[in-house]
């Protein structure tokens, strides 16, 4: 009698999905989908696209699970793509406010969103949009170093692995995001 799918590792279980099995896709996807979107919710500043992005993450990591490699996190590979989702969608970004020029979308409608955690559904939204909003005048290198560390709560080690830079200099980004999201903040 083999062990249920929820008792395997991810490696295990990328290599059940490799070989056609669906449920372990369905498995991988319901350990990951809620960090991954918090991440790339965090990293973009819009939640809307944030459900967009994260499928994409999931796709792509999905079409692309033969080259992971099982001897290191699959946590830490899934983030590294769904970062790379989010730079491709603010590059995109930029290239259509640029030849368009049109204004942002307004904010006329709430989408629920039922993978926010209680303690933020509980904060004060005027001062969780201020904080968003100066979390994403950020540079893209301190953002990310942020967002990982302090939303996502991956430790210092894994962070560096996510952005493939060392420890050093996750920790210099932190205090340099930290200094500025200060500054920003106007505290």
């Amino acid at each position: 009698m083999s062990l249920p799918l929820s008792d395997g590792s991810d490696a295990e279980l990328a290599v059940l999905a490799l070989g056609g099995r669906q449920d372990a896709y369905r498995e991988l996807l319901a350990r990951h989908r809620e960090s991954v979107f918090r991440l790339v919710r965090a990293t973009t500043g819009d939640p809307h696209e944030a459900l967009d992005i994260t499928q994409d993450t999931f796709i792509a990591a999905f079409a692309a699970l033969g080259r992971y490699d099982r001897e290191r996190p699959f946590a830490v590979w899934l983030k590294r793509i769904a970062l790379n989702k989010c730079r491709d969608w603010v590059r995109r970004r930029r290239v259509r406010s640029f030849f368009t020029r049109a204004a942002p979308l307004d904010d006329s409608f709430n989408i629920s969103d039922d993978a926010v955690p209680a303690d933020v559904q509980a904060a004060d939204k005027a001062e969780l949009a201020r904080v968003t909003a100066a979390i994403s005048r950020l540079p893209a290198r301190l953002r990310e170093a942020l967002v990982l560390r302090t939303v996502d709560g991956l430790s210092q080690t894994e962070t560096a692995q996510v952005l493939s830079v060392s420890e050093k200099t996750v920790e210099t980004r932190l205090y340099r995001a930290r200094t500025k999201l200060k500054a920003l903040l106007g505290e």
